[in-house]
């Protein structure tokens, strides 16, 4: 048994520091569209690039297939939408054999309200051994459909 004193009041767990794979040497990526001064590169890389968005309205497909079946135990998504309100939905689905089938990890939706709610942040804790494909699926507006599709960062660990 492995044991540690800790100080009253302290946080249970210590923070986890993620070591994120690099996207652009491990995966091609297909998509639907791209807005030139946003590509989809600025969206895979952990440093403060502006993200990805759709170059029209309308739901979108984002596919990271990996040279190499990879370890996957963290999955983060991050959106922000700073100019009108509307309801998102996405789907994150994952494929073991190379994009022939996919399994649905997750399906949320979520109301950005400019400007006090102009970001969301999600973060997944997974086991996926084997990885070779993933896919997000967006529904910028799921009311109107108006709406381009973004996305911040996507970053895996």
């Amino acid at each position: 048994m492995r044991k540690q004193l800790i100080e009253p009041g302290s946080r249970t767990g210590a923070p986890v520091d993620r070591q994120w794979l690099d996207l652009e040497h491990l995966a091609q990526v297909e998509l639907t569209s791209e807005e030139p001064a946003f590509p989809i590169e600025s969206a895979l890389t952990p440093d403060d690039a502006p993200g990805w968005r759709a170059a029209q309205a309308g739901p979108q497909v984002i596919r990271l297939l990996f040279d190499t079946p990879q370890r996957i135990r963290c999955i983060r998504l991050a959106f922000q939408e700073t100019e009108c309100e509307r309801t998102q939905e996405f789907a994150l689905r994952w494929s073991a054999d190379g994009g022939r089938s996919y399994r649905e990890l997750v399906r949320q939706q979520y109301n950005f309200g400019p400007p006090a709610n102009t970001r969301e942040v999600e973060e997944y804790v997974v086991e996926l051994d084997g990885m070779s494909a993933l896919e997000l699926d967006l529904i910028p507006d799921i009311g109107r459909g108006g709406a381009k599709a973004s996305l911040e960062k996507l970053m895996l660990g």
